[in-house]
């Protein structure tokens, strides 16, 4: 994995996490109900705005201006429903957070789809395309441009296998989980330039004390051990939040679609690959065809290629 360097062609000076007032800001938080996506969200109502949060298990109602939409997001469809659902209009700022990791062994969803690609990439693929061309039309401000966060591991050169970005025809899960985290950037980059109204970033969150590698690793001692060796690296959620929130209400990233922040809210460069025209195309190509064949109920077909 390639060492994340910093983008110092970027200046971003986020406001202080102690005088933002988000009263009347409407965000959307896929993956909203544990973890990283949990802890944005609580931080973002905390100063006023109003969240919607979309997951299965919804543990938040009692809190304040956070809302539920319930979601499979393992599933081309259901995603598809949500992002027609989404009262996209009139939202400022969409997060996706949602994630597994592939594990031992290859699991799919009933849609056929390599469970950790579904989760963590192409259900973001499906519903961004759905809400992007309607963010923010049905607002009045005009201070902060509508924006998109996709959160991934962004400058860390993960390459996708293209030409079995399904890993039909062979699987580790290694590889597996490069496929989503190089699908993520690209998505990234596609965006901002086929949106040209909504800005779209990318996330790296390093080492958060989340159970995001319980399914990688297998094994809850194994999970143990790792975490302990780690433990060093990591931060909580909460300090994550509060570090992020200033920085994904900034007006200084007005414009800036496309840019990449690691968990000190600091500029990073993108992935080398990520921006070569050709893998790029080849791998929204392939996704573009396991989401269709996935809609369509053709789960037995061959690789998406």
């Amino acid at each position: 994995m390639k060492r994340v360097e910093l983008d110092k062609s970027q200046n971003v000076t986020p406001p202080p996490l102690e005088s933002l007032r988000l009263n009347g800001l409407n965000v959307a938080v896929i993956g909203g109900t544990g973890g990283i996506g949990r802890a944005l969200s609580h931080q973002f109502a905390a100063k006023g705005a109003n969240v919607l949060v979309v997951g299965q298990t919804f543990r938040d109602q009692e809190v304040p201006r956070i809302t539920f939409l319930r979601a499979d997001l393992s599933s081309m469809r259901d995603a598809r429903r949500i992002g027609a659902e989404l009262p996209a209009g009139n939202i400022d700022i969409v997060v996706f957070t949602t994630g597994i990791m592939a594990g031992p062994k290859r699991e799919v969803t009933p849609e056929g789809i390599e469970r950790d690609l579904a989760v963590s990439y192409l259900s973001r693929l499906v519903i961004l395309n759905e809400i992007a061309p309607r963010l923010g039309k049905d607002r009045t401000r005009t201070d902060l441009r509508p924006r998109i966060f996709v959160m991934g591991f962004p400058g860390t050169e993960q390459k996708a296998d293209v030409d079995d970005l399904n890993s039909e025809q062979g699987y580790r899960r290694f590889s597996a989980h490069s496929n989503t985290v190089s699908g993520n950037e690209v998505l990234v980059l596609q965006a901002a330039r086929r949106f040209p109204d909504v800005d779209v970033f990318g996330l790296n969150p390093g080492f958060v004390r989340t159970n995001i590698s319980a399914n990688l690793l297998g094994s809850r001692a194994l999970v143990a051990v790792v975490e302990w060796l780690t433990s060093f690296m990591m931060i909580e959620p909460d300090t994550y939040a509060a570090r992020l929130v200033p920085l994904l209400v900034s007006r200084d990233l007005n414009g800036r679609s496309g840019a990449m922040f690691n968990n000190r809210a600091e500029a990073i460069l993108p992935s080398p690959s990520a921006s070569e025209p050709s893998y790029a195309a080849a791998l929204m190509g392939a996704s573009d065809r396991l989401v269709s064949r996935a809609l369509a109920g053709r789960a037995g077909e061959g690789a998406g290629t």
